[in-house]
């Protein structure tokens, strides 16, 4: 493979005519004094900066692994050691790229060094979606360190990452971008010559909303305001007004990832609402969930989880309907699985709550834990083979639909647990019925007194 003669020529371009590139690429950081945020891993002496300066790591790591949510600079750190360390850089990514794609670039890598003397950068984005069997491809390489491997992920690694590669690799944490970090890199923007060259300013409330669309990150604060400065321009306009940004950024970007840790917060957040029996803040969150994208089939899971952990017999229609939805979802997808979705769960933050299924069997498992179990009471245990009446197996039992009421007096749980109460109904919806019922069942078999 020969040197990347189309990256060269682009950033000859770039280089020759500033404005043909985005605004996000042309503010990329050229050195990692440029980068913005991450201050944990660009202080002097750290990891990422002994790598730049022409090591490895720390205990000879030849590659690394950044871990963070979108828009935080994985890309750009990667881009930076390239270029730092005068290495030829190649970026993949997992969703479009396979074992096939990442042998070239190894096979290439090892030719450039032989024949040009020149070192590569494998940046793979998203390796999270690579399987074990691709990751495993990536091994070799990094072991006989034919390349320096940037992996980056949104997920967490130590579950979406190979331990072999993990190992062999420096891990870092990226962290969010605050607002303070934006409104820098949006006033160098504004100001730098490879930016805006100032041909424009910013008003206080268009910089306000432009960080709230932003959400932490920088690529969609860069791209609204080469967007909203672009209108502001063409109006004649020497400041980018709140009017500017709303014109052409009509909408907000949702600050939910899929795949990283807002897909868990907002899923939270779904069905504590539930929970709470707040239907608007769940629909508020179910709605951030559609929007961006989510698994419909993962919101009917949680849907079904919260019909037995938080409603139970309080509203025994609950669970089926859960059930229904998550069926419906996975025969019609989305875009008409949101109504299903939401008919779902208008039904369950309205239902009445009981987590008397969730307390009764932890109490039970609690005590199964602790060693409170003991033998099966004899005339309960199998008498179906030759023999078991000779063990008392199944002798003196009474068979409940013998009796008046079908309710048979006579004991059931072992002697170690017996006159325990693990099942304490509410009076909520139609679990009052079944607080009645139980106390009449408990009186019937003798059990009517205070539990032990």
């Amino acid at each position: 493979m020969e040197p990347d003669l189309f990256t060269a020529a682009a950033e000859q371009r770039q280089e020759q005519d500033p404005s043909s590139s985005p605004l996000a690429v042309r503010m990329r950081p050229r050195t990692l004094d440029e980068v913005v945020g991450q201050r944990h891993l660009l202080k002097p002496g750290s990891p990422l900066r002994r790598l730049v300066g022409g090591g490895t790591g720390p205990a000879g790591a030849s590659s690394v692994i950044l871990w963070g949510p979108p828009g935080i600079g994985k890309t750009t750190l990667a881009y930076v050691v390239s270029k730092a360390t005068e290495k030829r850089f190649v970026e993949l990514s997992a969703i479009t790229s396979g074992v096939k794609e990442v042998r070239t670039v190894i096979d290439g890598a090892r030719r450039a060094a032989g024949g040009y003397g020149k070192e590569t950068v494998l940046f793979l984005d998203e390796i999270h979606r690579f399987s074990k069997a691709q990751q495993d491809s990536l091994l070799p390489a990094v072991e006989n360190r034919w390349v320096t491997l940037i992996a980056a992920t949104t997920e967490n690694p130590y579950f979406s990452v190979i331990s072999p590669l993990l190992s062999r690799s420096l891990l870092l944490t990226l962290e969010s971008l605050t607002d303070e970090d934006l409104k820098g890199l949006l006033h160098r923007a504004l100001t730098e010559e490879r930016g805006l060259g100032s041909a424009v300013g910013l008003a206080k409330d268009a910089e306000t909303h432009l960080l709230r669309i932003a959400g932490g990150d920088a690529r969609r604060a860069l791209t609204a305001l080469e967007a909203a400065a672009g209108a502001a321009l063409d109006k004649g306009e020497t400041e980018i007004s709140l009017a500017s940004v709303e014109e052409t950024v009509d909408r907000a970007a949702v600050t939910y990832d899929r795949d990283g840790d807002q897909h868990y917060d907002v899923a939270s957040a779904l069905i504590k609402s539930i929970r709470g029996s707040d239907v608007d803040a769940a629909l508020h969150y179910l709605a951030r969930m559609i929007e961006a994208g989510e698994d419909p089939r993962f919101i009917a899971r949680r849907l079904m989880i919260s019909a037995s952990e938080d409603i139970g017999l309080a509203d025994p229609t609950a669970l089926p309907t859960a059930v229904a939805a998550a069926q419906a979802v996975a025969m019609i997808g989305f875009p008409e699985a949101a109504l299903t979705l939401s008919h779902a769960t208008i039904a369950l933050a309205l239902a009445p709550k009981s987590n008397t299924a969730t307390t009764a069997i932890g109490a039970a498992l609690a005590d199964v834990r602790a060693g409170l179990a003991g033998p099966v009471p004899a005339h309960l245990r199998d008498g179906h083979y030759k023999g078991a009446a000779k063990l008392g197996h199944a002798q003196g039992y009474v068979y409940p639909h013998d009796v008046p009421g079908a309710i048979a007096a006579q004991q059931y749980a072992p002697d170690a647990v017996h006159g325990k109460r693990y099942y304490e109904p509410t009076r909520y919806g139609a679990e009052a019925r079944y607080a009645d019922v139980v106390e009449k069942v408990r009186e019937r078999l003798g059990r009517s007194g205070p539990a032990v």
